[in-house]
């Protein structure tokens, strides 16, 4: 369940105005947090020899005709896919890339990623967790190369309910690098293979079933940006249906170790506290400046359901809602299933166990599944990982995740207006400061935007305003408006 606010970069002619500034913008950024995309020489060095002497599995099951569905441009692909028909029932194979074939407890490699805990992204800029020639080449399940894994089989009945599950170190071999444009024509014209049309099958259960659970997974879509002049631009890209069915699949697996977990009583689980009701009243006026019908006495879950992300106010509203995401966290346990284990917003026990190449507690989550399945007691490092140290990492790197993206949007958007100041805009009130009513933030539906307002007299919160443009500084990375 991704949480992130991504901006791509559409069109880039490195020598225009626009993309200079752009990345000077983000080496600026970079600098203020103390973050590189570069990897001491030591962990190079080691993740160059690990690339090159990895620990591979006896069990081989390259016979399995997977293939990655991700963004044209990604090279870091952890999770491979196949989906066979069982009757009225469903096989659902899931390759995810098996780090601890190249990383060992304690090694440069590993000291690295717990420093770092996970991937950084913004507007084409990239900070990874690991050095790129395990994340991009020897780790990552490329097309036609033979991979170590771990291989997950689910048993998806007819209404879509996972019933059994096993996992297991395997060697994979993806046919096909696919992206999500070009799979979502196949299967609307039909010409898809079967596994791809099963996963529209399944992922269209898996979505009922999420409905019927009360839970709500967020199809957050991408902004992208086109810096191929002077002046930049912003728009929503619009999402395809089959990105939401992919989601699924990585749900489906994250329940699925949750439950081994809890099971086990071992496990790092994904939190969630309940939504705060002040952020749904937020949401509810973000709403009502962006022109969407929420209507009263429909909840958040069903009125997220219910919005098309294709549509670039939807698309806004959509990333506005992570706002209800936030509180939460990693938890650790042995022994003792923690009274509070489930993530609210899906309704249910979860654990991230999809992206080991990205985030630092997959590979401690998918070795406790490993030894649960298995039977083999859980690896001394990883229950002393998981009792303090990961979950501290993953906030830690969380909330730099969060500022990273946050400067980087801030940035983009001063980019986009640098060249409008003095305009007038129609704006709603969504949140007034409470030590200031003069001041607060605004949504604006075009270009679709959060900034901050000051106004000469107390803020009518929730209601339509005329605010105009005062600030724009890329520099700075502020926008500032006014009412007007």
């Amino acid at each position: 369940m991704s949480t992130s606010r991504v901006v791509r970069v559409r069109s880039d002619r490195g020598d225009s105005v626009a993309a200079r500034t752009l990345r000077e913008g983000i080496a600026t950024i970079q600098e203020e947090l103390g973050v590189s995309p570069d990897f001491p020489p030591e962990v190079e060095q080691a993740a160059a020899d690990a690339a090159a002497n990895p620990r591979l599995p006896e069990l081989d099951r390259t016979d399995i005709e997977f293939v990655t569905i991700d963004p044209d441009s990604a090279m870091d692909l952890d999770q491979a896919l196949h989906i066979a028909r069982d009757g009225e029932w469903y096989v659902v194979h899931y390759a995810i890339a098996d780090v601890m074939a190249f990383v060992s407890p304690g090694d440069p490699v590993d000291v690295e990623s717990r420093r770092r805990g996970q991937t950084l992204y913004g507007a084409d800029s990239k900070i990874p967790l690991h050095p790129k020639v395990l994340s991009e080449d020897a780790a990552s399940l490329l097309a036609d190369q033979v991979r170590p894994a771990l291989l997950w089989t689910i048993t998806v009945d007819a209404t879509g309910e996972g019933t059994e599950v096993t996992v297991e170190r395997a060697l994979v071999r993806s046919r096909a690098k696919l992206d999500y444009v070009g799979v979502q024509k196949e299967i609307d014209a039909g010409t898809a293979s079967e596994s791809l049309m099963l996963l529209k099958e399944v992922g269209e259960l898996r979505l009922a079933r999420e409905a019927e659970r009360g839970g709500v997974s967020l199809p957050l879509p991408e902004q992208e940006i086109d810096t191929a002049g002077e002046h930049w631009s912003l728009d929503f890209r619009g999402m395809e249906p089959v990105e939401n069915w992919n989601a699924q699949i990585s749900l489906l697996t994250g329940f699925a170790a949750a439950s081994l977990m809890v099971q086990g009583k071992v496990g790092l689980l994904r939190t969630l506290p309940e939504a705060d009701p002040r952020d749904v009243k937020r949401l509810r006026r973000t709403a009502r400046a962006l022109k969407i019908d929420w209507p009263e006495g429909q909840d958040y879950p069903e009125f997220l359901r219910s919005l098309d992300p294709t549509e670039p106010a939807h698309a806004a509203m959509l990333v506005a809602s992570t706002r209800l995401l936030r509180g939460a966290g990693y938890v650790g346990f042995n022994g003792t299933v923690p009274e509070r284990s489930e993530h609210s917003a899906l309704a249910a026990e979860y654990a991230h166990v999809t992206a080991p190449l990205r985030r630092l507690a997959d590979r401690y989550a998918g070795e406790i599944c490993l030894s649960l399945v298995s039977g083999d007691a859980v690896p001394d490092w990883v229950l002393q990982g998981i009792a303090e140290e990961v979950p501290q990492v993953m906030e830690e790197s969380g909330r730099r995740a969060g500022q990273y993206e946050s400067a980087v949007v801030n940035l983009v958007e001063a980019g986009v207006l640098a060249d409008r100041v003095g305009e007038t805009f129609t704006a709603v009130v969504v949140e007034r400061d409470d030590k200031d009513p003069t001041e607060g933030t605004i949504t604006v539906e075009d270009p679709a935007i959060e900034a901050k307002v000051k106004g000469s007299r107390e803020l009518p919160l929730g209601e339509e305003v005329q605010v105009r443009l005062v600030r724009a500084d890329v520099a700075s990375r502020s926008v500032g408006f006014e009412l007007a």
